[in-house]
């Protein structure tokens, strides 16, 4: 679906006469791969470069060096970005920033009336979508009356609706209180599971990546890290190099086998640690 090669990227500044003051590389010799279907995170502290890599995704930045393509199509010619921008959709951080109407099926339909679709698709395709994120019965609603949570999941409706075959959401729950991020984060997974769409997500909350079939760690940049979640995980002292943590019921899984627990993997949900311990209790 998605593959960069050695892809570098330099922020310039420059002065009121043109001139070159600063060059700052934000993405550094990048080169991953990202299978159709596949969920991908990315992790990263703030200034890791993962949002610049994001950006990468669907076009909106080219990189300086190196190569981006999308189903084949090199993001650095011109000529490739319209229907790169119909493969590859992207849900920012902020869902206030996204949403261009005053009524909910109004703002789902305005991409794909921007890709020239029919009418009677755009109506199909909005209904759809909206019954994808399970907000239907909210299409006649302003998105004024909606809570945080529910505002994102209408920008990712409005994505779906471009019907493109990858969503790239660049840290969608970061403002969101804990029930609108369970409510995004719903969302996300029935969508790579049960339609088949291409998940890439920079977050940083640990416990949003553990459903991933491929996590990557950026730092300063470049990539660190790359494997499963349990793999990415397993090494906790290696990503605290990164400042980054782990999920709670992991630490906790960690701190119990020091004490003596018989708990033989690295945990990533509850339900696993509960698992585990109810078969060493039978046994």
């Amino acid at each position: 679906m998605i593959s960069t090669t050695k892809a570098s990227f330099d922020y310039i500044r420059r002065d009121e006469d043109n001139n070159v003051v600063e060059i700052k590389r934000a993405m550094d010799d990048i080169s991953v791969s990202i299978k159709k279907g596949s969920f991908v995170a990315i992790l990263g502290h703030n200034g890791s470069g993962k949002s610049t890599f994001a950006k990468h995704l669907n076009a909106l930045l080219q990189p300086t060096e190196g190569k981006v393509r999308v189903s084949h199509m090199s993001t650095s010619k011109h000529e490739n970005i319209w229907n790169i921008r119909k493969k590859v959709g992207m849900v920012f951080q902020n869902p206030d920033n996204q949403i261009v109407a005053s009524v909910v099926e109004e703002d789902v339909g305005f991409g794909p009336e921007n890709l020239g679709v029919s009418t009677e698709n755009i109506l199909q395709r909005v209904k759809n979508s909206l019954k994808a994120v399970d907000m239907l019965k909210f299409r006649k609603k302003s998105p004024n009356h909606l809570s945080g949570g529910q505002k994102q999941r209408v920008a990712i409706a409005g994505v779906m609706a471009m019907n493109t075959d990858c969503i790239v959401l660049d840290e969608p729950t970061a403002m969101l209180d804990p029930i609108g991020r369970k409510e995004v984060m719903d969302t996300i997974y029935r969508l790579n599971k049960e339609e088949g769409k291409t998940v890439v997500l920079i977050t940083h909350y640990m416990e949003e990546v553990v459903l991933a079939d491929q996590v990557i760690v950026m730092d300063q940049g470049k990539v660190v890290m790359e494997g499963t979640p349990r793999e990415i995980f397993s090494k906790s002292e290696e990503l605290k190099k990164y400042r980054l943590t782990v999920p709670e019921v992991t630490t906790l899984a960690e701190e119990l086998r020091k004490e003596g627990a018989p708990i033989s993997k690295t945990i990533l949900t509850e339900d696993e640690l509960v698992a585990e311990l109810l078969y060493w209790i039978k046994k």
